[in-house]
């Protein structure tokens, strides 16, 4: 499965790049506006525990980590659901043209070259910070065993909607079902949710 996998999103990723390139470039052109840069790379842990830069179209105000320390230190209940999700249903950082990018996933497009890199691929657990590791317990080896993906089963399967348990639940199922049939069905599911823009 490994090799099949790794030669799936070889050959996949060639085949979408004329197509993404363009997409890239002109995201990264209308986020360069308000003077900072296009690309933002946050560093994620991949397979076997190995650190990487996990490449987006930036979708947040140059300040962003100023400004979420504000927020929260006025806002305890937003304290309260960031301490329990990593995320904010209503997040000050995220730019006018951010809203856009994240409720369609292409801030997400720039991933395809940790994909060639083979730092990440198309589908598996979705990568995570250091930090969030902890929150996998017991399934942090199950974690760690594969590459983290541009997609997976928490993308199609409610992603804002489900607590961050249901989220690990959802990789390690994964992890027991992956197959290549797998994960074409679940680009399908993707592609259909980046449509009805579901993302956040």
């Amino acid at each position: 499965m490994t090799f099949g996998k790794r030669l799936f999103d070889l050959v996949l990723a060639v085949l979408l790049l004329p197509i993404l390139i363009p997409v890239i470039f002109a995201l990264w052109v209308a986020t360069r506006f308000d003077g900072g840069v296009g690309f933002f790379g946050h560093r994620r842990v991949g397979r076997n525990g190995k650190a990487f830069r996990c490449w987006k179209i930036r979708t947040m105000v140059v300040d962003a980590e100023a400004k979420l320390k504000e927020y929260l230190a006025e806002n305890p209940e937003a304290l309260a659901e960031w301490r329990r999700d990593q995320k904010l249903a209503n997040d000050p950082r995220i730019t006018r043209l951010g809203h856009v990018l994240r409720a369609t996933s292409l801030d997400e497009l720039p991933q395809i070259w940790n994909v060639l890199k083979g730092e990440m691929s198309f589908v598996g657990p979705r990568p995570v910070v250091r930090d969030e590791i902890v929150r996998y317990g017991v399934d942090r080896t199950a974690y760690l065993s594969v590459r983290p993906g541009l997609t997976g089963l928490w993308q199609v399967s409610g992603r804002n909607d489900v607590s961050y348990a249901e989220r690990v639940q959802m990789d390690v199922r994964y992890l027991s079902m992956a197959s290549l049939v797998t994960d074409c069905t679940l680009l399908l599911k993707t592609a259909q949710a980046v449509f009805g823009q579901t993302g956040r």
